[in-house]
Order: structure tokens, then sequence, then C-alpha cells
């Protein structure tokens, strides 16, 4: 069925695909591959920190994303479990580091307390510092039956998205504009197309680079990861203001106590919601061209604007 403009009719995925089981055995798997990548060792407290960050539950929507994407191109999950476990690592390195007193200063995450509120800052920082390595040796280490051309990209994409050019530089810029009265929506989208988007991205790019995606292949997903990302990065700025800790797991409220720019404090919040609608149904479209094989990216994109935590 095609559309009037000759474009093709979204998927109707309601009754053919049940996203909510995907999910849950996804996320299953992932656990299980976290918990055997990082065993305990000596010193007993670091990987005991790192292990208590990196097992605490959470969406694991990253390395979902990954592997989805793998499997969309023809590869398999456990191709790709060593890099999907790479990009968690990564994402909770940035999360214990993003707690600290010295950045974002939060008591919990996922419902727990936070990694420096049980083993201190010290150790907080280093554990973060230490999953941030692992993950790179991880990936190279356990991958198997991809050509090592293909995984040095995964490292390189990897690398960026950690880097001063990905979460780092977003981060330096977040905590410059904390209090500023006159962030622009530019800045703030750069804030978070490198804070929230580049690991985002990564997940899917990686997946796909594993897969051996062609060019063209390659350039439709990024706009889906990108419009993902932001999407993503929306709703959490509309869920710190309408949700309570219980239903986030971390602290409500947070943007509009350390006076941070915001999509609601710019847009307000209806309109916050209609754009993150606008690029869940146009990350969608742009999938259109894999049929089936898309459900899965297709309904994280629609999830992700549903979503309440």
């Amino acid at each position: 069925m095609v559309m009037a403009d000759g474009r093709p009719a979204p998927q109707q995925d309601a009754v053919s695909f049940d996203l909510n089981a995907y999910l849950k055995e996804r996320k299953q798997l992932v656990e299980a591959a976290l918990d055997c990548a990082l065993p305990v060792s000596e010193p007993l407290t670091i990987y005991e920190s790192m292990r208590y960050s990196l097992l605490a539950g959470g969406k694991r929507l990253r390395p979902i994303l990954c592997l989805a994407t793998c499997e969309l191109l023809g590869g398999t999950s456990e191709l790709a479990m060593p890099t999907a476990c790479g990009l968690e690592m990564v994402h909770t390195m940035s999360l214990i580091h993003d707690d600290l007193p010295s950045m974002d200063n939060d008591d919990y995450r996922r419902g727990k307390l936070t990694n420096h509120k049980i083993y201190g800052d010290d150790i907080a920082i280093l554990a973060g510092d230490g999953l941030l390595a692992y993950a790179f040796e991880h990936i190279v280490e356990e991958t198997r039956g991809v050509p090592p051309e293909r995984i040095l990209r995964v490292i390189a994409r990897l690398g960026r998205a950690a880097s001063a050019a990905g979460l780092v530089g977003g981060q330096v810029v977040d905590l410059a504009c904390e209090g500023d009265p006159n962030v622009t929506v530019e800045t703030l989208n750069f804030i978070h197309t490198h804070k929230t988007g580049a690991l985002l991205e990564s997940s899917v790019t990686c997946g796909a680079t594993l897969a051996g995606a062609s060019e063209a292949d390659l350039a439709c997903l990024t706009r889906y990861a990108q419009r993902v990302g932001l999407a993503f990065q929306i709703v959490d700025d509309i869920l710190d203001i309408t949700s309570t800790r219980e239903e986030l797991g971390k602290t409500a409220g947070k943007d509009l106590r350390a006076d941070k720019a915001t999509y609601p404090s710019l847009w307000g919040l209806e309109a916050s919601r209609e754009r993150a609608r606008d690029l869940s149904e146009a990350a969608i479209e742009d999938l259109a061209a894999f049929g089936e094989r898309a459900l899965p990216l297709q309904g994280i994109a629609r999830a992700i604007v549903t979503r309440r935590n």
C-alpha cells in the first residue's frame, strides 16, 4: 500500500509484532551477558563498584538498539553482543560520572543510591574509568566472526561517542549553561545531540557496521538514530517535570532546581510532546524501505515517546 504522494504507507505493527515481549527477551539476554562480561576480581572494591552500577537495571536501550540493528541487516545477536555490552559499559560510566557532586549531584539512579553514595566519590570516578577502558577491551577480545576492519570502525565510532566530540563535550556545554537565561534551542540541541544522542547514534551505527551495512543503509539508520536520540531527550525533559522520583528511579525536578534550559522551558510541555511525536514518526518512516525487518526499531521509536521513566 502507498500513500497519495507515492511513499509507502507506515507499517501497522500492533498485531504482527509484540514489542514488549521483544524488549523483555532482549533485556534478559543483555543482563545475562553483562553479568558474565564483568566477573568479580581483585581489587574487590573497584569490581564491586563497577558491577553495582552496570547491573543496576534500566531499559538497556543502547544494547538493544545495537542488537536490533545488527539483526535488521542480517547479523545475529551473538555477533553483536560484545559491542552491545561495551555500549552499556560506556553508558554506565557516563551515569556514574554524571551523578557526582561536581556534576549533576544526584543521590538516586534507577531507584537505587548512586555509586558515589555507596562507594565514595573517589571509587565512583575510578569505577567509571574502569568501565570505559574495559568496554573497548571487551569488544576486541570477545567479538567473533567479524572482519577486523569492521571491529576497528566500531571502536572508532564508540570512542568518538564517548569523547569531547560526543558525550564529554555535551556535558561540558551543559555545565556551562546552568543558570544562563539566554540558552537557545541551537545550544540545547548541541548539548543533547552530544551528551545523549551521540551514544544512542553509536548504538545503531555500531550494530549496522558489525553486519556490514552499505553506505546507503548506514545513512538511513543514522538519520533514524539522530531523530530517536533527540526525541528521547525531549521526553526526558518532560518526565523530569511531570513524574515522581518513584516513577523515574532518580530525582525528579532536578533540571528546574539547577536552573537548566530544557525543551519544555523553551517550548512548553505540549509543543515539546508534539515535537517528540513528530521525530518518532519521522524515524519510523526512515526505515520504511526495510519492511517487516524494521519492526523492532520502529517499535522502539514509538515506545520512546510514550515511556514513563
